[in-house]
């Protein structure tokens, strides 16, 4: 919620950047110390409070300038910076982040993208119409608002579930627009890599503001355009981890065969194989045969960065009513078109329905058998992948004062998210009647006469690329897209009322009370082929969807006990419509400062998170990399969650918050923050992790089907997951960060340096048991990436028109949990940035400047890892060294 708050300001934390000023300078007289006193927004409470020097909750701000500093032309190139974030998703790719291309999201602590409450001005904001592999909603900060509509971006780090809402599990971020900004401003930023693919990003934006004293209007607007990267363009894997078993041409369970060897085992295509580009698996060669498959490497086919088109309009009107009341009025809009590259089609999973007849023409065996393997392959071009996305947003707000000593606020949102999934893949029953001759969309099947009257053969053989190839019209008939469209619509209601309720000898005692309704859908509709579970390897879902609502009640209270002693305490009822229930939690927090350069800070709070209306009533199917402890090798596989009739009992999941911390802030210019966090979950709802279901049950159709007899033998098809509660997380570790600010007669130096090291991840997972996360992985079980180490440092320089900054950046290595013994590389790289103030060239060129940039300087290439795209995409960028140029202007 946005509140208005007076506060002495000093040095904020810079928590992600380091090194950035919010507020008033610090008066510089020599007297005692006075403070500039600014009316600003503050996250983290509703009551007249402090600066994170005299705040109780560690906070990090980010400001438009620091956004500008680093080169971001998205909020996820901030994210991919923050020590403070593990595992969000923001490099989508098609095997660990299928269903989110074209967002980006937050996972402070590695706790998971849903456990963030991100907020715009203060409010809170619709989750995507998309969820991700693991089935997790989140809310979509690209489709936020236009970054130059940015003022800055707070980051409370502590729990906040007592004063924002129950979902505030990991922290809050929020978005604060410049609704002041007066005048114009524009511009343009191209970026590149310098080797390694052509992949640019441009950005273009503008934003305008007028008012006088009693109204005011600010606009915005935003086009970016990315091109892609491609796995064909920048191979980051070897062969061995792009490779299915499954392939075209493929494999053939051939009844004779199974019957001389006396076992269920596949053929490789006799009419050929390595000839066209595929990959003999041969297990025995028999002679008249070779028991395997025929491979086929998909790794060229997928994108490291999809292409991406995304338009952005925020616009926000403040008007004084008169004795200290305001309306405010804000909307926004954005529109994102993403497109990546799947291989030419998926692995063919459904083998009851492909079978090859005998009569078949190309069929070299002379009896019936089942093929083994995907309808397009080597020679196949790029499967597309399409998804679309579109928000609205609308609030409107009225504050005031009701007397000198309280005030008001309330507000309404609604906002609405559509995003849609367009992917192909084959038709089973198209397929199924295509290799018996009946294919094609003129067939009169009603003749009874295979490959006549309009009705075509789908050749499966490696004939196909020569004697007896396919026709378009063919594959046309047996390859569809599944169309999923996701909505989800949020309404909310907010009304405080904030004051004092008398003092102590320290200062007057601060109270706020308020509620929150907010109403929720979200829901899916599958296209008709999908409700049907009409796809070969999609398979396909029922339409599902789901209103809830949810009503808070809360409290927060400050009492100064003495001029040196803050008490906050916070109370939050929320209570929730169906079997979710209800939950009270508390937050006391406490600030002690000894001196006027140090203060001491300690916070405890709980939470309460409910499972989303997925977790609860949906179900879905993605696409993963699975290692199989049976044939010691890896599948592509469909992983599939399925909703039972009535949903699933899934208990909401409960955490504890712990943080101490202190500040210094002296008049040498030296400052330094360092926090201890703890946090500790029961009852984590997760979604079965793949690789672990298929370590606990190898050979268990009902969990991981595999292509042999009775889905108990042979290659990894489908596995099986569902939502459930997990046993517990808890992890711990320390922010440190430190800056120190002086000039000279060549400028002001500000060295830097903020980390963040976690001392432990500590995981229970329902498959693989006790799992110690911090430095892993985390490929096995339901936790994020967590490198042990995370550090930034560098120096920036400032002298008049001139300013030049450089940056280290440390990612420590991991164990590599998908694959015994390996380790995930450390990695660090360097980043630079020069502006120049044209004001210094001619009049009235003041906020107008030139800049220049290189992102990954030495060209670091990602550490590899033995896994599809071979990277960490949750942890590292795949792009290479990044120059760019940026031009602004104001008016």
């Amino acid at each position: 919620m946005r509140q208005n708050r007076l506060f002495k300001t000093t040095a904020l934390t810079a928590g992600c950047l380091a090194f950035l000023a919010s507020g008033s300078v610090m008066a510089q007289d020599g007297s005692d110390e006075e403070f500039t006193i600014e009316e600003v927004v503050v996250t983290g409470t509703y009551l007249k409070g402090k600066s994170q020097f005299t705040s109780p909750s560690p906070l990090a701000v980010i400001g438009a300038d620091n956004l500008n500093q680093i080169g971001a032309s998205n909020v996820a190139d901030l994210v991919q910076t923050l020590t403070i974030n593990n595992g969000a998703q923001n490099n989508p790719d098609a095997f660990t982040q299928n269903g989110t291309t074209g967002t980006s999201n937050f996972n402070l602590r590695g706790l998971g993208v849903a456990s963030t409450l991100v907020l715009l001005n203060g409010r809170r904001q619709v989750v995507a119409g998309t969820v991700t592999n693991d089935g997790i909603a989140f809310v979509d900060t690209s489709s936020l608002v236009p970054q130059i509509a940015v003022r800055r971006i707070e980051i409370v780090k502590d729990g906040a579930a007592a004063i924002y809402g129950t979902d505030a599990v990991a922290g809050v971020v929020n978005f604060i627009t410049d609704d002041d900004f007066e005048g114009v401003e524009a511009s343009v930023k191209y970026q590149t890599l310098t080797d390694q693919g052509s992949q640019s990003d441009a950005l273009y934006q503008a934003k305008f503001g007028w008012g006088n004293d009693t109204t005011h209007v600010m606009g915005a607007f935003s086009y970016y355009d990315r091109t892609p990267l491609t796995t064909e363009e920048r191979r980051l894997s070897q062969t061995a981890d792009d490779s299915s078993v499954l392939g075209n041409p493929g494999a053939y369970y051939v009844p004779s065969i199974i019957a001389a060897v006396g076992s269920v085992v596949p053929v490789i295509d006799p009419t050929g194989c390595e000839e066209v580009g595929g990959q003999a698996n041969v297990a025995v060669d028999i002679g008249v045969a070779r028991i395997g498959t025929c491979g086929f490497d998909f790794g060229d086919y997928f994108n490291l960065v999809p292409e991406e088109e995304r338009k952005q309009a925020y616009a926000v009107v403040t008007q004084q009513l008169g004795d200290n009341h305001q309306l405010r009025v804000e909307g926004g809009w954005a529109d994102t078109e993403a497109r990546r590259g799947n291989s030419p089609t998926f692995p063919y999973l459904q083998l009851s329905q492909a079978g090859v007849p005998a009569y078949h023409p190309g069929n070299p065996f002379g009896q019936g058998v089942t093929f083994l393997g995907r309808a397009i392959g080597n020679g196949g071009e790029v499967s597309p992948n399409l998804t679309t996305s579109e928000t609205y947003r609308f609030n409107i707000e009225l504050t005031g004062d009701i007397n000198d000593t309280w005030s008001y606020d309330v507000g309404f949102t609604i906002a609405d998210n559509s995003y849609v999934l367009n992917t192909e893949d084959t038709l089973t029953a198209n397929f199924q009647r295509a290799l018996a001759g009946f294919g094609g969309n003129n067939c009169d099947i009603g003749a009874g006469v295979p490959g006549a009257n309009g009705c075509l053969f789908y050749n499966p053989f490696a004939t196909s690329y020569s004697t007896l190839p396919n026709s378009p019209e063919v594959l046309d008939y047996i390859i569809g897209t599944q169309v999923i469209d996701g909505s989800s619509n949020t309404k909310v209601v907010d009304a405080v009322l904030s004051g004092s309720i008398g003092s102590t000898p320290a200062g007057d005692i601060g109270i706020a009370v308020g509620m929150q309704y907010r109403s929720e859908f979200w829901g899916r509709d599958y296209d008709d082929v999908s409700n049907a579970d009409g796809f070969a390897f999609l398979i396909g879902n029922q339409d599902f969807s789901e209103d809830r609502s949810a009503v808070g009640l809360f409290a927060e209270t400050l009492i100064p006990i003495t001029d040196q002693i803050d008490l906050s305490l916070a109370l939050r009822n929320e209570s929730y419509g169906g079997d979710i229930g209800s939950t009270t939690d508390p937050k006391i927090s406490l600030l002690y400062r000894p001196m006027d350069s140090l203060s001491l800070r300690g916070s405890y709070s709980t939470s309460f998170r409910a499972p989303s209306v997925l977790q609860v009533a949906g179900g879905t199917t993605a696409l993963e990399q699975v290692s199989d402890p049976v044939t010691g090798g890896t599948a592509f596989a469909a992983v599939r969650s399925v909703a039972p009739d009535g949903g699933r009992d899934i208990r909401p999941e409960t955490g504890k918050a712990w943080n101490f911390g202190a500040s210094y802030s002296g008049n040498s210019g030296f400052e330094f923050d360092i926090d201890y966090w703890n946090y500790k979950f029961e009852d984590v709802i997760i979604a079965e992790n793949s690789q672990a279901v298929v370590n606990a049950f190898p050979t268990d159709p009902s969990r991981v089907f595999r292509s042999g007899e009775n889905g108990t033998s042979g290659t990894i098809l489908l596995v099986f997951v569902d939502f459930l509660n997990a046993s517990s997380v808890e992890t711990q570790g320390f922010d440190v960060n430190a800056r120190y600010t002086f000039d000279t007669d060549y400028g002001t130096f500000q060295p830097f340096f903020e980390a963040t090291h976690v001392l432990k991840y500590d995981l229970e997972d329902p498959q693989a048991g006790a799992v110690d996360g911090a430095g892993n992985r985390n490929f096995s079980n339901f936790g994020s990436p967590t490198p042990s180490w995370r550090f930034n440092t560098g120096m920036s320089w400032t002298n008049e028109d001139h300013d030049f900054r450089f940056y280290i950046r440390h990612i420590s290595g991991m164990d590599d949990d998908q694959n015994a013994g390996s380790r995930v590389g450390a990695m660090t790289t360097v980043d630079a940035q020069y502006t120049f103030n044209l004001g210094g060239l001619f009049d009235g060129g003041d906020g107008s400047s030139i800049q220049l940039g290189v992102i990954n300087a030495f060209d670091k290439a990602p550490p590899y890892v033995s896994t599809n795209g071979g990277y960490e995409s949750r942890t590292h960028d795949p792009r290479g060294r990044m120059v760019y140029a940026k031009l602004s202007a104001s008016f």
